[in-house]
């Protein structure tokens, strides 16, 4: 309103979303599939490299049997410790009325301190913009991995050369972005049954090779881990390093609480997931075991163990089955990153975009054309940068430990403040968590020059422009309220002027600051002196809660016999619907028509000022941000044949 974002607000009771609510009745189980779908794409197809790259991170010219133990074990206890401990028994239990993620977290600790401080607002543009440098990753990798797995075909294997895998998978990807505006619905129903299959077939493949190797079991022990990285030095940094692309993707069992509801995903994780991924590790590495057996001691060298797990036969079709599962992975994180822009500009972190619903009846399918296509040009060009997955396993990793670290330390300020631990006993959960971040975030800060840089260079532009964002905002708004009288003292003004000419209707001013007088009404009454009947000043927040119950959506103040002032309050998760809502509030007196109403929106056109208080590359960088910002009549919902404009220009 007016270029101002919505500002957070104390936190209000919350409807919990319809799929949280339906979790514990009678949904559990359809829940339970559609998690199976969505939540474990990206971490449900790491197999395809995780471990591929682990071993060969040992810098040994052969692989020996203490490595593929120590790998094997370095594996099942990061799933064990980061994605089971961390986020399926801890994490999750800290959800914002059903919602999980980062920024949901973020607004959970905000309300607990009862205000956005300095580290909060570091904490949470940093988690969201390492996310960026995930969504984009997770896509270009997970393709690649499956496309490579066409040269274990042996029929295929020559003709499959690196111009035909590049572009077979970027022509894979420019589709699937592609077609984004139409919606997951009619795909994501067959979601969660395809994914059923692949965990079920890794899970098969995994066990036909532990019977020949039941020695491997025992990686499940921690001495071959700690063993391991004894004997390896800083060798053995580089391989936790690659350990961790096998719990890439745990952010999403939290930041996908709000869609299936803590216990499905809960379930699904204990029971199918966590041992289908279990059983791949082992058999990846019995397969292993049993080619170093074989070889009588000559060498063995790292090869792309997982498609080698099938018999001849079936690598076409696991292939296939790879790739859509790839395709699925991709699916979640790109819709993962227009859900949490669509956060970050509720909470104010970003300027509007243009937020396209794919669904009439799931409010969570939207469409972000912007977000997409920055999306789909960082995929191809990161594919064409790094051409295979064992170079684009250089560049994951950074971004991913970035925000769990980032998620834990929001954590610690939920539970000593908001569930009221005592210090103690907040640190003594928090350290040996944050401990394991910042390990993984070590070994994987080891690949910075070799790829690393990549998505921390992407956050940290994403970073600059969300704080570039807020700090001109608040700029904007301060030099706005010092331009603009109290509506209260404006007010008597008006109602002793005989020169104005009162038109029969409504006219709603929409503002962010509903003390001062709007400047579309300060504009109307300067240039063409008239007044309503009827005028309500709306303000829009948004609460540090994903959704409001509608008995708390508004706010109504009679302020004088002309005047109305009304506070409209949305979830971070809600997109606001201002006409809707207005529409609803007969009980407050208000009566709306929408064929004789007027909304005013001012609209500002920013100027560098000789004292900016921003640098001047920032200050252009917000000039251009706010030119660029989505028109606030359609995200407020507001008919363009009910819209007057007035310009002002602003200087910072």
């Amino acid at each position: 309103m007016n270029g101002d974002q919505t500002a957070p607000t104390p936190p209000t009771p919350a409807a919990k979303s319809p799929e949280h609510q339906a979790s514990g009745h009678g949904r559990f189980w359809p829940l339970a599939l559609g998690s199976i779908g969505v939540v474990f794409g990206d971490i449900g197809t790491s197999p395809l490299y995780a471990f591929r790259e682990a071993l060969g991170q040992t810098g040994e010219t052969g692989l020996t049997t203490g490595s593929v133990m120590g790998v094997v074990s370095l594996a099942l206890w990061a799933l064990i410790l980061v994605v089971t401990v961390k986020y399926v028994i801890f994490l999750m239990r800290a959800d914002n009325r059903g919602e999980g993620g980062v920024l949901s977290l973020a607004a959970l600790a905000q309300a607990a301190l009862g205000k956005r401080t300095t580290l909060i607002f570091i904490l949470s543009c940093t988690g969201a913009a390492l996310f960026y440098g995930d969504a984009i990753i997770t896509p270009a990798i997970s393709v690649l991995s499956a496309i490579e797995g066409l040269r274990s075909v042996p029929a295929l294997g020559d003709h499959v050369t690196l111009p035909v895998v590049l572009i077979a998978s970027i022509t894979i990807l420019v589709a699937l972005f592609s077609v984004q505006f139409k919606g997951t619905g009619g795909m994501g129903r067959f979601f969660g049954p395809i994914c059923v299959v692949w965990f079920l077939v890794i899970a098969t493949l995994g066990v036909m090779h532990i019977v020949d190797q039941p020695g491997v079991v025992a990686a499940f022990s921690p001495y071959y881990a700690a063993k391991f990285l004894s004997h390896h030095g800083v060798a053995g940094l580089f391989v936790l390093g690659s350990v961790f692309l096998t719990v890439t993707g745990a952010e999403a069992l939290y930041a996908d609480m709000g869609h299936f509801g803590r216990w499905p995903i809960q379930a699904s994780w204990l029971t199918f997931v966590l041992p289908a991924l279990a059983l791949n590790y082992l058999g990846q590495g019995a397969m292993v075991l049993n080619a170093i057996a074989g070889a009588h001691g000559h060498p063995v060298e790292n090869a792309d163990w997982f498609f080698l797990m099938a018999p001849e036969a079936m690598r076409a079709p696991l292939v296939l089955l790879a790739t859509a599962a790839t395709i699925i992975a991709s699916q979640a994180v790109i819709t993962g990153a227009y859900s949490l822009t669509n956060q970050a500009m509720q909470l104010g972190l970003l300027p509007r975009m243009t937020v396209k619903r794919t669904s009439e009846t799931q409010a969570g399918e939207i469409y972000l054309p912007q977000i997409n296509l920055m999306l789909a040009v960082g995929v191809v060009f990161l594919i064409g940068i790094f051409k295979t997955s064992s170079s684009l396993a250089h560049a994951y990793g950074l971004a991913v430990t970035g925000t769990m670290a980032v998620t834990t330390s929001l954590a610690f300020i939920v539970v000593r403040h908001r569930w009221k631990w005592p210090l103690a006993g907040a640190l003594a959960l928090i350290l040996p968590l944050l401990a394991v971040d910042f390990v993984f975030l070590g070994a994987n800060g080891l690949k910075l020059l070799s790829g690393g840089f990549v998505p921390l260079v992407l956050g940290g532009a994403i970073f600059v422009l969300m704080a570039t964002w807020v700090r001109g905002s608040e700029l904007v708004s301060a030099k706005a309220a010092n331009d603009t009288p109290m509506i209260e003292d404006f007010l008597p003004v008006v109602s002793a002027s005989r020169s104005i000419y009162r038109a029969a209707g409504t006219a709603v001013f929409l503002t962010a600051d509903p003390d001062h007088a709007p400047g579309a009404l300060l504009h109307n009454l300067k240039h063409n002196k008239v007044l309503h009947q009827k005028n309500l000043i709306v303000s829009v927040r948004t609460a540090d809660v994903p959704r409001v119950s509608d008995f708390e959506r508004a706010s109504v103040e009679k302020i004088s016999e002309d005047f109305t002032r009304i506070s409209l309050t949305y979830g971070f998760m809600e997109t606001p619907n201002v006409p809707k809502t207005l529409a609803g509030l007969r009980k407050h007196g208000i009566v709306f028509d929408i064929m004789s109403t007027s909304f005013f929106v001012g609209r500002r056109t920013v100027v560098r000022g000789a004292n900016s208080k921003l640098p001047k590359l920032l200050n252009d960088l917000f000039i251009w941000l706010t030119r660029n910002a989505a028109n606030p009549t359609d995200f407020f919902h507001i008919p363009p044949g009910r819209v007057v404009e007035m310009g002002a220009q602003i200087t910072i």
